[in-house]
């Protein structure tokens, strides 16, 4: 027999669960060093909390990554999720340019002035990795990148110096086996051979953040990676 006090007891706990996620997703706005304005949504962990940056692909909005971000403050770690110039609720042309690495670098700035945060990483996909990459490049304070389905020219937005400046911190790189552009880029910084390097190549035919929807185990590797790289 079912005890319908206990029935309503459970959907009572499970409405919190749903607004306490709903309020720890908040609209924020900063600017960038050339003066763009560049809208995010903070999603907190908690007092303390190591942060990720996550930057989303061309056209595409920071709603992109709300699941992800969901499962990074499950997992005790907050999110910045933010729109690249001319996306979304940010200011600014839409064009690919290496210009939105201080889209990124002004997200990072902002997390390095919140009180409490002890620890930042950044998450990337397509132009967004290549974005966050150049932007950690110039950013000690970041200890960590993920790129899903970075390559290594992006409509004449390149990677290579980045990279080398970026040296040995952790990288953990993403893309599916179905991505030529993106897996051969993968495997050429793979092949480097840094120590600090990590790969995940993925037998779904998708591209940037549509991995983490079509191939869970990716996003289990990747809530994985960052909290090793944040907490350790």
């Amino acid at each position: 027999m079912i005890d319908a006090r206990r029935v309503v007891a459970v959907a009572f706990v499970a409405a919190l669960g749903v607004a306490a996620r709903a309020d720890a997703a908040s609209p924020v706005q900063f600017r960038t060093s050339d003066g763009v304005t560049i809208a995010a949504t903070w999603y907190e962990a908690g007092d303390a909390a190591p942060a990720v940056v996550l930057v989303p692909m061309y056209t595409r909005t920071r709603d992109d990554w709300r699941a992800f971000a969901e499962k990074l403050n499950a997992a005790g770690l907050s999110a910045l999720a933010i729109d690249l110039r001319g996306h979304g609720g940010s200011g600014g042309a839409s064009a690919p340019t290496p210009a939105m690495a201080l889209d990124v670098r002004a997200a990072i700035d902002f997390l390095a002035a919140r009180p409490g945060v002890r620890g930042i990483a950044v998450a990337g996909a397509s132009l967004g990795a290549t974005a966050a990459l150049m932007a950690a490049a110039d950013a000690p304070a970041v200890r960590g990148v993920a790129t899903l389905s970075l390559v290594s020219d992006y409509r004449g937005v390149r990677m290579d110096a980045a990279v080398k400046k970026y040296g040995g911190r952790p990288l953990f790189l993403v893309a599916s086996t179905d991505d030529p552009l993106a897996a051969r880029t993968l495997r050429g910084l793979v092949a480097e051979a840094p120590p600090a390097r990590e790969q995940r190549l993925s037998l779904v035919a998708a591209h940037g953040t549509v991995i983490l929807e079509r191939d869970p185990d990716v996003a289990v590797a990747l809530v994985d990676w960052l909290r090793r790289t944040l907490l350790s």
